[in-house]
């Protein structure tokens, strides 16, 4: 994919996972064929160093770095080991990183209280290092109360930090408000395969910016139609593109051109 321009960009997948270790070759090469550009997405050290390797080495490969909220909660964000890579010309955004209150069992305050420390730690990095961030957050359920909290952090500091503090919600799930409240402080949100199968964010599809939408694939996870229980990689974004298309009942192509746009100015590519 040398020198060629995409004709999707999927901007949140995790290629280096142990799920592609028998076939790997295989899903490039359908990448390449359908020009599909993807973000390799850190979620603790060692992964996104992982990332940034496997971008090193691959055309139409980005990578993010920074630590999960819940998925590593034994590490903590060192800026100065993150600092070793951020510099690195494939790096294009920190994270994933934000709340994850799903599966905290009851209302546990020491474990919120790390999570928003973590978080924190990383904003401030990415602020000074003028990066993006790939935002994570996931509320407990029947709640909105992860994205709320986010919020709160977000919206304090954007009046200090303006510009230097943007990026993206991945795999957003939350209602109109919140999306608002995200669109209002210059934040993208990015949609995943579910809207091939699920109905609860048609309003938030059909509500959201053009300009202000991204398409990822959240792979291997989160397989869309007609892959559901499969195995997802990065190739699918396209069906991700379909539904928004479908959803805000547009044409197909003055979407995909949009979210391909919007990638590249939201993490610079």
């Amino acid at each position: 994919m040398k020198n060629m321009e995409p004709r999707y960009i999927d901007v949140h997948s995790h290629v280096t996972f142990k799920e592609y270790d028998t076939d790997l070759p295989e899903v490039l090469k359908r990448m390449e064929d359908e020009r599909v550009w993807t973000m390799t997405v850190g979620v603790d050290h060692a992964t996104s160093q992982e990332a940034v390797a496997f971008a090193d080495t691959h055309d139409g490969f980005w990578a993010t770095i920074g630590l999960h909220p819940t998925d590593t909660a034994d590490e903590s964000f060192n800026s100065s080991i993150y600092g070793t890579m951020v510099a690195h010309q494939k790096v294009v955004a920190i994270g994933e990183c934000g709340l994850d209150y799903f599966r905290i069992q009851g209302d546990i305050p020491s474990e919120k209280k790390r999570q928003k420390e973590e978080f924190e730690k990383q904003l401030e990095f990415a602020i000074e290092h003028d990066k993006p961030l790939m935002l994570h957050s996931r509320p407990s359920k029947g709640t909105l109360d992860a994205y709320e909290d986010l919020l709160s952090i977000l919206e304090a500091r954007k009046k200090e930090a303006g510009d230097r503090l943007r990026g993206d919600v991945h795999f957003f799930v939350g209602n109109v408000p919140i999306a608002r409240r995200f669109y209002d402080i210059g934040f993208t949100t990015s949609f995943t395969g579910v809207l091939t199968f699920a109905h609860e964010y048609d309003e938030v599809v059909r509500f959201a910016p053009l300009d202000m939408i991204l398409t990822e694939t959240d792979s291997p996870f989160a397989a869309p139609e007609p892959f559901r229980g499969r195995r997802n990689e990065p190739t699918y974004v396209k069906y991700v593109v379909e539904a928004i298309a479908r959803i805000r009942k547009t044409e197909l192509e003055p979407v995909r051109e949009a979210v391909v746009s919007n990638a590249k100015r939201v993490f610079a590519l």
